[in-house]
């Protein structure tokens, strides 16, 4: 059974930044992508980054583009979102989830294309 368990969120001053970690267990992920998303209230839930386990292609997010470094550790199973020059409206709940996807396409940017998904952790930046 795969999990996905995401770490590092917090309360953080706008400027400041934040490491996120998603840690996978019950699969060992060689090919597909691990996705970070996020969701703020009374919004949906929206594609910042994602990249693939072999070659390590990214892409982002518009809004995220410069700020936020999505890299992933093979040996570890793990995946990690760096966010800098956070601002108030990063504010949101962040998941990781994993896709079996052979290919980047459109599919990776949006939820439905992620198969696992973790419980998501809070990120809050104050203005």
């Amino acid at each position: 059974q795969v999990q996905l368990v995401e770490s590092g969120g917090g309360l953080v001053q706008a400027g400041g930044s934040l490491r996120l970690s998603c840690a996978a267990s019950g699969r060992t992920f060689s090919n597909g992508a691990m996705g970070w998303f996020r969701q703020a209230p009374g919004k949906e839930r929206e594609f910042v980054a994602t990249i693939w386990w072999s070659g390590g292609n990214t892409y982002y997010a518009d809004s995220v583009k410069g700020r936020f470094t999505i890299s992933r550790d093979n040996a570890m199973n793990t995946a990690y979102l760096q966010m800098n020059s956070l601002k108030p409206e990063d504010t949101a709940v962040y998941y990781c989830a994993a896709a079996n996807l052979l290919r980047f396409t459109t599919t990776a940017m949006v939820p439905a294309g992620y198969n696992y998904w973790g419980r998501g952790t809070q990120v809050t930046v104050s203005s």
